[in-house]
């Protein structure tokens, strides 16, 4: 009996082992490249689940020869970072690169973080950090300044198919035992995660030595994976149809959407941050404690998680979807930022300018102005080609 997993048995030894991710292997990439020059660089690995991000760092690693230590943000502490580092700074005597990878690097604190920097900034250690949230929210700033962010998609059905037909191959797996319609069924219920894919069919597998129908693999599947994520296209269609029906202030049609997403695996904090979002886009003014509550919701979602956050979800969807909405600021921003643009050297009246100086004085600016609440001055707020300028 084989002790490791189907999945691991699997993964790409090489880059031209590698199926999918296209925008980052393919010749002329950014992947390919750093592995031609053999030169590895600090990276973010942003993608959902089964993406291929593990597999990735490890191959160019490999190829550029470096010293591969993987530390998971789960499960690693500070003494874990402190080993990892001093094996580091031996190997840099050594002339030796050493690549760090980071799983779920998001779940590292900001102090944590933080205690990379000096040592990607020394090359001491090339940092691979692999995360499936948004690395804007859940990366440090300096962090990501010194990286460079890879976005890997969800591996499209003909990429899933093909990696199950190599496993079949590979397992010695005729196509009379796993037949094409099996296959196909394995690929669509896979959520674009090769992992899982590659699970079921473990799983398909050891449950017959006959052959594996479609009923064989809904066992293995458990169920039917909702499809949300398919080729990353239903997601957007998804949350445009959350976001359209609040805006329409049809509450049942937001609330199906949401559970519809919740139940397919998505991110509970992806939807609390466009719930945030369309707080002030389009209820704005008209019911300004909105955004208060969609602020609560995601912080109350980052700090209970799943399931139970879902409650703090629900409510504040109902709230966003019931209240008074109001395009506003939204149309005044945009109106804002299009003047800013074109009148972008426009010189800020004197009398608004700031006067340490008794100089600046005696050159006007300030001239006229007072120190008081709701003070108007006659000559306006607005530089002199903009003085009929009027958002609202």
């Amino acid at each position: 009996m084989r002790l490791q997993p189907l999945a691991e048995r699997m993964r790409p030894k090489t880059l031209e082992d590698v199926v999918g991710q296209e925008h980052l292997v393919d010749a002329g990439k950014i992947v390919h490249e750093i592995i031609a020059n053999k030169q590895p660089v600090s990276l973010i690995l942003w993608g959902p689940p089964g993406s291929g991000k593990t597999t990735l760092a490890r191959i160019i690693a490999t190829e550029t020869e470096a010293e591969f230590i993987e530390l998971s943000a789960v499960t690693s502490g500070k003494a874990d970072v402190v080993k990892v580092i001093e094996r580091a700074k031996a190997n840099h005597r050594l002339a030796q690169k050493t690549v760090l990878f980071v799983d779920e690097i998001h779940r590292f604190n900001k102090a944590q973080q933080d205690a990379f920097l000096p040592h990607v900034e020394d090359g001491t250690i090339v940092l691979i950090g692999a995360t499936t949230e948004n690395p804007s929210f859940e990366v440090i700033t300096p962090l990501l300044s010194r990286s460079r962010v890879l976005v890997l998609q969800p591996l499209a059905k003909d990429s899933i198919t093909d990696i199950i037909k190599r496993a079949a191959k590979a397992e010695k797996v005729t196509t009379k035992r796993l037949p094409a319609k099996s296959i196909d069924l394995l690929a669509e219920l896979s959520g674009g995660d090769a992992r899982v894919a590659l699970g079921n069919l473990e799983l398909a597998l050891q449950l017959t030595d006959k052959t594996i129908t479609p009923e064989i693999v809904k066992t293995a599947a458990q169920k039917r994976l909702p499809g949300y994520d398919k080729n990353g296209e239903m997601h957007y269609d998804i949350i445009s149809a959350f976001i359209k029906s609040m805006r329409g202030s049809d509450a049942t049609a937001a609330l199906y959407y949401m559970a519809r997403m919740l139940d397919a695996g998505e991110d509970p904090k992806f939807i609390a941050r466009r719930m945030v979002i369309f707080a002030s886009e389009d209820i704005g003014i008209a019911a300004s404690p909105a955004l208060n509550l969609a602020i609560s919701t995601f912080l109350a979602v980052e700090r209970i998680g799943m399931p139970e956050c879902q409650y703090n979800l629900f409510h504040c969807a109902t709230v966003l979807a019931k209240a008074k909405k109001s395009r506003v600021t939204t149309d005044a921003m945009h109106a804002a930022q299009a003047a800013a643009k074109q009148y972008s050297d426009a010189p800020v009246p004197l009398h608004l300018r700031n006067a340490p100086t008794k100089l600046m004085k005696d050159l006007g600016y300030t001239k006229g102005y007072k120190w008081k609440a709701g003070f108007k001055h006659e000559a306006g707020f607005l530089p002199e080609e903009l003085s009929d300028l009027n958002f609202f």
